[in-house]
C-alpha cells in the first residue's frame, strides 16, 4: 500500500491528478452555504465520474464508488485532530487529501 498527498491549495480549483498511470481532474470547490469543500472527479476529458463527494473525515471518501474499479482510495486527514473536517482556510495547510493505492 502507497500514501501519498494530493497537494492543494486551499481554494476552490481544478487540476489533474495521475493516479496509476491513469489521468483524472480533480476539481474542489467550497460550498459557503453547507461550510464545506466537496469533490468532482472526472476523466482527463473533463467528463464526469463522481461529483460532489464532500471532504469528511474517517472514510474512504470514493469507497461507496468501488463498482466504477478505480483502484484507489481517498482519505482526508488533519493536523492534530484526524477527525476534524478541512475548513475553509486549512485546506492544503492543516488538512490534507491522499490517495492510497495499493
Amino acid at each position: 500500500m502507497t500514501i501519498n498527498e494530493i497537494p492543494t491549495s486551499g481554494k476552490s480549483q481544478s487540476f489533474q491528478v495521475v493516479i496509476l498511470t491513469v489521468t483524472y481532474v480533480f476539481t474542489l470547490i467550497w460550498r459557503d452555504a453547507a461550510s464545506e469543500w466537496v469533490l468532482d472527479i472526472a476523466d482527463v476529458n473533463s467528463n464526469p465520474i463522481v461529483q460532489g463527494i464532500p471532504l469528511v473525515t474517517g472514510c474512504d471518501l470514493i469507497g461507496q464508488y468501488a463498482y466504477l474499479g478505480l483502484g484507489f482510495q481517498l482519505w482526508v486527514s488533519t493536523d492534530g485532530d484526524p477527525d476534524a473536517v478541512p475548513t475553509y482556510s486549512n485546506l492544503g495547510t492543516q488538512s490534507h487529501l491522499y490517495v492510497v493505492t495499493p
